[in-house]
């Protein structure tokens, strides 16, 4: 596999576009991951009515918010890319749930 080179070190679009590339790969596996905690939350969670629960989505947001600014990301963005990620995995965990409890 060709060395991935840190974003400051890249000298060509060709490694620039291989990086970005590679961070996505990198991306999906971690939401797929993510989604794999979904599914178990909804094997694990007795009560429909657990599956929304804002007080961990706000807890979720505070966090992603915190270490954007720890990182110098955009936290709008972060905010933005977060609340449809948190609305999505919920809405993929109600499935699940109702799939497994038919």
């Amino acid at each position: 596999m060709t060395d991935i080179p840190d974003p400051t070190d890249c000298s060509t679009m060709t490694e620039v576009r291989t990086g970005v590339d590679d961070v996505d790969r990198q991306v999906v596996a971690l939401i797929a991951r993510r989604f794999g905690y979904m599914d178990a939350a909804a094997r694990i969670k007795l009560d429909r009515a657990a599956v929304r629960d804002e007080w961990r989505k706000a807890d979720v947001l505070a966090k992603v918010d915190a270490q954007a600014a720890a990182m110098k990301v955009d936290r709008a963005l972060l905010a933005r890319l977060y609340e449809d990620l948190i609305e999505t995995s919920i809405a993929h965990e109600f499935d699940q749930y109702d799939r497994i409890r038919g």
